[in-house]
Protein backbone atom coordinates (compact mmCIF):
# COMPACT_ATOMS: atom_id res chain seq x y z
CA UNK A 1 0.00 0.00 0.00
CA UNK A 2 1.27 3.19 -1.21
CA UNK A 3 2.12 5.61 2.38
CA UNK A 4 1.41 9.31 1.56
CA UNK A 5 2.12 12.24 4.25
CA UNK A 6 -0.70 14.99 3.85
CA UNK A 7 0.31 18.00 5.04
CA UNK A 8 -2.83 20.35 4.98
CA UNK A 9 -4.55 22.60 7.88
CA UNK A 10 -7.92 23.53 6.57
CA UNK A 11 -9.75 20.29 8.74
CA UNK A 12 -12.86 20.26 5.84
CA UNK A 13 -10.58 19.65 3.36
CA UNK A 14 -8.65 16.80 5.12
CA UNK A 15 -11.62 14.98 5.96
CA UNK A 16 -12.84 14.88 2.41
CA UNK A 17 -8.93 14.01 1.13
CA UNK A 18 -8.79 11.48 3.77
CA UNK A 19 -11.99 9.85 2.99
CA UNK A 20 -10.84 8.93 -1.01
CA UNK A 21 -7.29 8.53 -0.82
CA UNK A 22 -8.06 5.63 1.31
CA UNK A 23 -10.96 4.55 -0.83
CA UNK A 24 -8.36 4.46 -3.42
CA UNK A 25 -5.89 2.05 -1.57
CA UNK A 26 -3.48 4.92 0.02
CA UNK A 27 -2.34 5.07 3.15
CA UNK A 28 -2.17 8.40 4.76
CA UNK A 29 -0.04 10.09 7.52
CA UNK A 30 -1.92 13.98 8.07
CA UNK A 31 -0.49 16.79 9.83
CA UNK A 32 -0.80 20.95 10.02
CA UNK A 33 1.78 22.05 10.56
CA UNK A 34 5.72 22.79 9.00
CA UNK A 35 7.22 21.37 12.04
CA UNK A 36 5.25 17.82 12.60
CA UNK A 37 5.63 17.46 9.08
CA UNK A 38 9.45 17.21 9.58
CA UNK A 39 9.01 15.44 12.17
CA UNK A 40 7.21 12.73 10.75
CA UNK A 41 9.94 13.01 7.34
CA UNK A 42 12.42 12.40 10.30
CA UNK A 43 10.45 9.51 11.43
CA UNK A 44 8.94 7.44 8.73
CA UNK A 45 9.49 7.00 4.70
CA UNK A 46 6.71 8.20 2.39
CA UNK A 47 5.93 7.26 -1.22
CA UNK A 48 4.78 10.63 -2.25
CA UNK A 49 3.90 13.95 -0.33
CA UNK A 50 1.04 16.32 -0.62
CA UNK A 51 1.97 19.55 0.36
CA UNK A 52 -0.12 22.95 0.84
CA UNK A 53 1.33 26.17 -0.07
CA UNK A 54 0.60 28.11 2.98
CA UNK A 55 0.62 26.63 6.43
CA UNK A 56 0.42 28.33 10.02
CA UNK A 57 4.14 28.20 10.41
CA UNK A 58 5.76 28.24 7.18
CA UNK A 59 5.11 27.12 3.59
CA UNK A 60 5.10 23.16 1.69
CA UNK A 61 8.32 25.20 -0.26
CA UNK A 62 10.06 25.15 2.70
CA UNK A 63 9.08 21.18 3.98
CA UNK A 64 9.88 20.59 0.14
CA UNK A 65 13.79 22.42 0.22
CA UNK A 66 14.27 20.73 3.05
CA UNK A 67 13.25 17.22 1.89
CA UNK A 68 15.11 17.86 -1.42
CA UNK A 69 18.46 18.87 0.94
CA UNK A 70 18.42 15.64 2.25
CA UNK A 71 18.37 14.34 -1.26
CA UNK A 72 15.19 12.66 -0.74
CA UNK A 73 13.71 12.09 -4.37
CA UNK A 74 10.24 11.27 -2.81
CA UNK A 75 6.86 12.69 -5.58
CA UNK A 76 5.94 15.71 -4.10
CA UNK A 77 2.27 17.40 -5.08
CA UNK A 78 1.47 21.03 -4.27
CA UNK A 79 -2.26 21.79 -3.07
CA UNK A 80 -2.15 24.90 -4.35
CA UNK A 81 -5.30 27.98 -3.14
CA UNK A 82 -4.65 29.94 -6.25
CA UNK A 83 -3.74 29.39 -9.70
CA UNK A 84 -1.31 31.94 -9.47
CA UNK A 85 1.81 31.89 -11.97
CA UNK A 86 4.38 32.57 -9.62
CA UNK A 87 3.55 29.66 -6.51
CA UNK A 88 4.07 27.36 -9.47
CA UNK A 89 7.27 28.48 -10.30
CA UNK A 90 8.46 28.81 -7.11
CA UNK A 91 7.11 25.38 -5.83
CA UNK A 92 8.91 23.70 -9.43
CA UNK A 93 11.71 25.55 -8.43
CA UNK A 94 11.54 24.25 -4.81
CA UNK A 95 11.84 20.79 -6.16
CA UNK A 96 8.30 19.84 -6.22
CA UNK A 97 6.53 17.56 -9.26
CA UNK A 98 3.61 18.63 -9.64
CA UNK A 99 0.73 21.24 -8.52
CA UNK A 100 -3.13 21.25 -8.24
CA UNK A 101 -5.27 24.05 -7.62
CA UNK A 102 -7.90 24.23 -5.02
CA UNK A 103 -10.59 23.74 -5.22
CA UNK A 104 -9.96 20.60 -7.62
CA UNK A 105 -11.77 17.17 -8.38
CA UNK A 106 -10.73 14.58 -6.08
CA UNK A 107 -10.84 12.36 -9.13
CA UNK A 108 -7.73 14.32 -10.44
CA UNK A 109 -5.69 14.13 -7.46
CA UNK A 110 -5.76 10.57 -7.69
CA UNK A 111 -4.83 10.21 -11.31
CA UNK A 112 -1.81 12.73 -10.69
CA UNK A 113 -0.73 10.63 -8.02
CA UNK A 114 -0.52 7.57 -9.43
CA UNK A 115 0.86 9.11 -12.75
CA UNK A 116 3.71 10.04 -10.06
CA UNK A 117 4.11 6.61 -8.52
CA UNK A 118 4.35 4.99 -12.21
CA UNK A 119 7.03 8.05 -13.30
CA UNK A 120 9.01 7.32 -9.45
CA UNK A 121 8.88 3.42 -10.93
CA UNK A 122 10.21 3.97 -13.70
CA UNK A 123 13.45 4.46 -12.41
CA UNK A 124 13.49 0.80 -11.54
CA UNK A 125 12.92 0.01 -14.82
CA UNK A 126 15.82 2.05 -16.08
CA UNK A 127 17.86 -1.34 -17.03
CA UNK A 128 15.32 -2.38 -19.08
CA UNK A 129 15.57 0.77 -21.27
CA UNK A 130 11.97 0.36 -21.66
CA UNK A 131 9.30 3.20 -21.25
CA UNK A 132 5.81 2.56 -20.43
CA UNK A 133 2.90 5.05 -20.24
CA UNK A 134 -1.06 3.28 -20.96
CA UNK A 135 -0.44 2.03 -24.25
CA UNK A 136 2.81 3.15 -25.34
CA UNK A 137 5.98 1.81 -24.69
CA UNK A 138 8.97 3.02 -25.78
CA UNK A 139 12.30 0.90 -26.30
CA UNK A 140 15.28 3.21 -25.71
CA UNK A 141 18.29 0.72 -26.97
CA UNK A 142 16.58 0.44 -30.33
CA UNK A 143 14.59 3.57 -30.57
CA UNK A 144 11.36 1.95 -31.21
CA UNK A 145 8.28 3.08 -30.17
CA UNK A 146 4.83 0.90 -29.79
CA UNK A 147 1.53 2.38 -29.51
CA UNK A 148 -1.81 0.10 -29.35
CA UNK A 149 0.36 -2.53 -30.47
CA UNK A 150 1.59 -0.54 -33.79
CA UNK A 151 5.16 0.75 -34.22
CA UNK A 152 5.10 4.24 -34.78
CA UNK A 153 7.45 5.87 -37.97
CA UNK A 154 8.73 8.74 -36.09
CA UNK A 155 11.65 11.34 -36.96
CA UNK A 156 14.08 12.05 -34.70
CA UNK A 157 12.66 15.17 -33.58
CA UNK A 158 9.06 13.56 -32.83
CA UNK A 159 10.85 10.40 -30.97
CA UNK A 160 12.42 13.02 -28.29
CA UNK A 161 9.43 14.88 -27.86
CA UNK A 162 7.68 11.46 -27.07
CA UNK A 163 10.18 10.23 -24.76
CA UNK A 164 10.31 13.97 -22.98
CA UNK A 165 6.39 13.41 -22.70
CA UNK A 166 5.91 10.21 -21.75
CA UNK A 167 9.11 10.20 -19.25
CA UNK A 168 6.53 13.12 -17.55
CA UNK A 169 3.15 11.14 -18.13
CA UNK A 170 0.28 13.05 -16.44
CA UNK A 171 2.74 16.22 -15.56
CA UNK A 172 2.39 19.30 -17.30
CA UNK A 173 6.22 19.89 -19.78
CA UNK A 174 6.19 23.13 -20.08
CA UNK A 175 7.20 24.82 -24.12
CA UNK A 176 10.57 25.58 -22.90
CA UNK A 177 11.17 22.49 -21.43
CA UNK A 178 10.48 20.64 -24.80
CA UNK A 179 12.21 23.22 -26.45
CA UNK A 180 15.99 22.58 -24.55
CA UNK A 181 14.66 18.98 -25.11
CA UNK A 182 14.76 19.34 -28.76
CA UNK A 183 17.92 21.17 -29.21
CA UNK A 184 19.71 18.91 -31.20
CA UNK A 185 23.58 20.40 -30.20
CA UNK A 186 24.67 21.04 -33.13
CA UNK A 187 23.03 24.46 -33.63
CA UNK A 188 20.25 23.78 -35.45
CA UNK A 189 17.68 25.87 -33.30
CA UNK A 190 13.76 25.09 -32.56
CA UNK A 191 11.71 27.84 -32.44
CA UNK A 192 8.04 27.78 -31.01
CA UNK A 193 6.59 27.54 -34.47
CA UNK A 194 8.18 24.55 -35.35
CA UNK A 195 7.54 23.17 -32.19
CA UNK A 196 4.10 23.71 -33.05
CA UNK A 197 4.28 21.75 -36.22
CA UNK A 198 5.94 18.85 -34.01
CA UNK A 199 2.98 18.71 -32.06
CA UNK A 200 0.47 18.36 -34.77
CA UNK A 201 2.47 16.00 -36.63
CA UNK A 202 2.90 13.46 -33.22
CA UNK A 203 -0.56 13.62 -32.62
CA UNK A 204 -1.81 13.04 -36.54
CA UNK A 205 0.38 9.81 -35.32
CA UNK A 206 -1.31 9.05 -32.11
CA UNK A 207 -4.86 10.98 -31.92
CA UNK A 208 -8.20 9.17 -33.40
CA UNK A 209 -8.97 12.97 -34.09
CA UNK A 210 -6.44 15.04 -33.61
CA UNK A 211 -8.15 18.48 -33.24
CA UNK A 212 -9.64 16.62 -30.03
CA UNK A 213 -6.45 14.89 -28.72
CA UNK A 214 -6.91 12.76 -25.81
CA UNK A 215 -3.13 11.58 -25.39
CA UNK A 216 -1.44 14.85 -25.95
CA UNK A 217 -3.38 17.92 -24.31
CA UNK A 218 -2.88 21.44 -24.10
CA UNK A 219 -2.15 23.13 -20.86
CA UNK A 220 -3.31 26.61 -21.70
CA UNK A 221 -0.88 28.53 -20.82
CA UNK A 222 1.93 26.59 -19.67
CA UNK A 223 2.49 23.63 -22.22
CA UNK A 224 1.81 19.96 -23.06
CA UNK A 225 0.41 17.08 -20.67
CA UNK A 226 0.66 13.04 -21.77
CA UNK A 227 -2.39 11.51 -20.76
CA UNK A 228 -2.25 7.65 -20.33
CA UNK A 229 -5.60 6.36 -22.21
CA UNK A 230 -5.91 2.54 -22.55
CA UNK A 231 -9.18 1.95 -25.07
Amino acid sequence: MCKILLLEDDISLIDGLVYSLERNGFSLDVVRTVKDAESYLSEHEYDLLLLDVTLPDGTGFGVCEHVRKKGNTVPIIFLTAADEEINIIRGLDSGGDDYITKPFKLGELCSRINALLRRAGMKIRNDASILRAGDTTIDLLSSRVSFKNKTLDLTAAEYRLLCLLVRNAGLVVTRNMILDELWDGSGNFVDDNTLSVYIRRLREKVEKDPSHPEHLVTVRGFGYRWNEVEK
